[in-house]
């Protein structure tokens, strides 16, 4: 077996990013770690994009975002009320640890 990278490894391998706009006209860029419904309501699950690996934030901050649609078409909002974050958050944590297959004794260390 060889361990050259194939082009369909590659495109399975690109970052599924995001791009808004903020209040203030900046674009920020996020990667969407993963996304899932609750309750009837579209959510994503967002890091801030960093291009270089090298310069990745073990710290970085997931941010859970809620899709929505208007007459304009369709939005995202970051969740902010305490609940509804705490419920989703609850969700995301779940499939994230499945994912990842992350063990709660690895984290304790």
């Amino acid at each position: 077996m060889s361990d050259e990278l194939t082009p369909e490894m590659m495109e399975e391998a690109k970052p599924d990013l995001l791009t808004l706009e903020d209040e203030d006209g900046q674009e920020c860029t996020f990667e969407v770690v993963d996304a899932t419904e609750v309750k009837g309501t579209r959510y994503l699950a967002v890091v801030p994009y960093v291009e270089d690996p090298a310069n990745l934030n073990d710290d970085a901050e997931l941010i859970i975002m809620r899709v929505g649609t208007d007459d304009e078409g369709e939005y995202m909002d970051i969740v902010d009320d305490d609940e509804e974050l705490l419920e989703v958050g609850h969700v995301f944590e779940e499939r994230l640890r499945a994912m990842f297959d992350i063990d709660d004794s690895e984290l304790e260390s």
